[in-house]
């Protein structure tokens, strides 16, 4: 397993945090909470999982309650990247009943969303302990959320692929269509990129990567193989670079492609259809 990342600093999240903010209160607040919460009240509360899974995000839930009301006390009982059981005590709040009612969905959401990425990549990661192969995350995040939702895939086990466009040079099937063969996209990102830079390109057949060995790319992202061609693909590099299997990947046939071995598995669904964790805030 990778290891648990630090919390994301507050530069980052302090506007998807602020925004997620802006987004529940609008322009009159909490009505509710106004209504009826007597300014002086106070409450004890824990957040609690309401079913198995990993917990993660509570960097940007603790944020949340920072911006509300810093005085109110938090306290973590489980950190990102603890398995939860259901009934399981994450935090615990003290203080203000109007700030934690009013930060409160915007809290479970960030831990919903975060902790169900963290999730699906554990039961993904578990899948393939027994080999060397790590699963990792690709750019289908949520817009505005890939910090978090990248760093929730380290929580659960994983890791990242590139986090944008700027960090990397990946060759895909449309880059290559464009510049006429891989070759010609390699010798061009090669003379571009610089020695520092990443460059990874993207095959779908066993001559495209023998086309593309000669080039010497750090990485090449076996698309859409079967099984036993991955494993002929593993043989051809000859761990001479790092091979990335990705396409059709699903619970039922990730360890099948870990064992062919490959180094890396990407996997779109860690980010784009991981299910919420139920998550609850009640009072004690």
């Amino acid at each position: 397993m990778t290891p648990v990342p630090p919390p994301l600093p507050d530069i980052i999240l302090d506007p998807i945090v602020r925004l997620a903010l802006a987004e529940d209160l609008g322009r009159a607040g909490d009505l509710t909470t106004d209504a009826t919460i007597a300014p002086d009240t106070q409450l004890k509360v824990v957040i609690a999982a309401r079913q198995q899974g990993v917990i993660a995000g509570l960097d940007a839930a603790a944020y949340a309650l920072k911006l509300i009301d810093p005085s109110v006390k938090l306290t973590i009982e489980k950190p990102d990247g603890s398995v939860l059981e259901k009934g399981d005590v994450v935090a615990r709040l003290e203080g203000s009943a109007r700030s934690i009612l009013i930060a409160e969905r915007t809290m479970l959401n960030f831990l919903g969303r975060l902790s169900a990425v963290a999730t699906m990549t554990r039961t993904f990661a578990d899948k393939i302990a027994h080999t060397k192969a790590i699963i990792v995350c690709t750019r289908k995040t949520t817009p505005g959320h890939r910090a978090l939702e990248k760093r929730a895939v380290r929580c659960g086990g994983g890791t990242a692929h590139r986090y944008g466009l700027d960090d990397a040079v990946l060759i895909k099937d449309n880059h290559i269509a464009a510049c006429g063969s891989v070759s010609t996209a390699l010798e061009r990102a090669k003379a571009y990129a610089g020695h520092l830079r990443m460059i990874e390109v993207e095959v779908d057949s066993l001559d495209q990567l023998k086309e593309a060995l000669p080039h010497g790319p750090h990485a090449v992202l076996l698309d859409n193989m079967s099984p036993d061609t991955l494993r002929e693909a593993v043989a051809m590099a000859g761990g001479k670079t790092v091979l990335e299997a990705s396409g059709g990947v699903n619970l039922d046939t990730v360890a099948a492609i870990a064992e062919t071995g490959v180094d890396f598995i990407s996997v779109g669904a860690l980010t784009h259809s991981a299910p919420n964790l139920d998550l609850g805030m009640d009072v004690v």
